[in-house]
């Protein structure tokens, strides 16, 4: 709280009987009366800050002045542009409108002028940039070529990043490919080679048998050997352009019929069984008889391949019409895909991780070359899998049609 001035005596006079007393009562008199301005003042200044005055807004403004502050500070801040500036009361009205004042109630920045004054006495000044919107683009213009610049580093760094990880996951495949390549050629070179040193043993020209059965491994092994560079150079014809296929009509009941007579063979070998229904009623189709053969074999192939080493193996192949086409399904209860690698398996040289990467033989081609020719003959072919059950796919082709 302030002291009033008139809770203050105006002056204070006091004698005393010696110096040192005298000196001491001067000193409280001038004490006092610093006391007494320091009141007067402080009233004053509370008089100005804290009252409201009874003049009109009219006359309480100096509007040619408040344009002249207006003018500096924005200048004093950066902000060289043309404005225009009205002042208003509580209600809106207008006390005050600059000549070539425009209005847009969207762009109108409004300011209280007398922070003090009751609400009743209110005034504000309103101020509106008709070039506000040219003003920003300048400002940020000198940015574009840095946020084009920071852009393209950005987007070829997301590029530079993506062809790292590719390159890092092709150089994996190839290193991959190489591995299994290795093993697949050694092993019929080495039996090729073993067999070739037991013909130089004397003992084996003087038994026709035994020579009979050195040169059938020596003639098969080379086979394998030969059907094994085949599959890597038809991958890379693939690679090149579209393979040219011979297609006729063939009757799919037919052609599988004999493929699984064949393949059923190898799958007694390992105490296993295949079920084969043929229910398509219009079997015909028009495909290249040899492709089709090898993919009906490499889908067989595989599921052999993949088997549980504990578990004899269960093949079912199936046919049957459905919507206007050919439906052929191959399933086994071998150990199935996971989810994450369902996706990746028709993709050339990829081959399912088993622990030992030469458990199971091949290249990783044989889906791939699968997926080619089916989707050169214009059908498709899709792998239902889960993990530890089974694996089933299903091929899904035009039927033939005489024009």
């Amino acid at each position: 709280m302030i002291n009033r001035p008139s809770s203050i005596p105006k002056e204070i006079i006091s004698t005393g009987k010696n110096i040192p007393q005298t000196s001491r009562t001067l000193q409280e008199i001038v004490k006092e009366r610093y006391i007494y301005q320091r009141a007067l003042l402080n009233e004053v200044i509370y008089n100005i800050l804290y009252t409201a005055s009874d003049k009109p807004l009219k006359e309480r403004v100096n509007f040619k002045q408040l344009d002249y502050f207006l003018n500096s500070e924005l200048k004093n801040n950066g902000v060289d542009i043309p404005y225009h500036f009205t002042v208003t009361d509580r209600d809106g009205k207008e006390i005050y409108r600059c000549s070539d004042y425009e209005y847009d109630s969207e762009k109108v920045y409004s300011r209280l002028l007398f922070e003090k004054d009751p609400p009743a006495k209110m005034g504000f000044v309103n101020v509106f940039f008709p070039t506000m919107d040219n003003y920003i683009f300048s400002s940020v213009r000198f940015m574009i070529p840095s946020i084009i610049f920071t852009l393209v580093l950005l987007v070829t760094f997301i590029f530079t990043i993506y062809i790292i990880f590719r390159q890092k996951k092709l150089t994996e495949i190839k290193n991959d490919f190489i591995n299994n390549m290795t093993h697949e050629f050694k092993t019929p070179i080495s039996t090729i080679s073993l067999a070739a040193q037991m013909l130089n043993d004397p003992a084996i020209s003087k038994s026709p048998a035994m020579f009979k059965h050195i040169s059938g491994v020596i003639n098969d092994e080379t086979k394998r050997l030969r059907f094994q560079v085949e599959k890597v150079l038809q991958m890379s014809m693939f690679e090149r352009q579209k393979a040219t296929l011979k297609k006729k009509e063939v009757d799919a009941n037919e052609l599988i019929y004999g493929v699984t007579n064949t393949f059923r063979l190898k799958v007694e070998n390992c105490n296993g069984t295949l079920d084969v229904a043929l229910d398509a009623d219009d079997p015909f189709v028009y495909v290249d008889e040899m492709h089709f053969t090898n993919v009906i074999f490499n889908l067989l192939d595989n599921a052999l391949k993949y088997k549980k080493p504990d578990v004899n193996i269960h093949l079912k192949v199936r046919t049957w019409n459905e919507s206007g086409k050919l439906h052929i399904s191959i399933e086994d209860n071998g150990i199935g895909i996971k989810k994450e690698n369902l996706k990746k398996i028709f993709e050339k040289f990829y081959r399912v991780h088993t622990g030992n990467l030469h458990d199971v033989k091949g290249f990783g081609l044989g889906l791939a070359y699968v997926k080619k020719i089916i989707t050169d003959h214009k059908g498709t072919i899709r792998a239902e899998s889960e993990l530890n059950v089974g694996t089933k796919f299903i091929i899904v082709l035009p039927l033939f049609k005489e024009d």
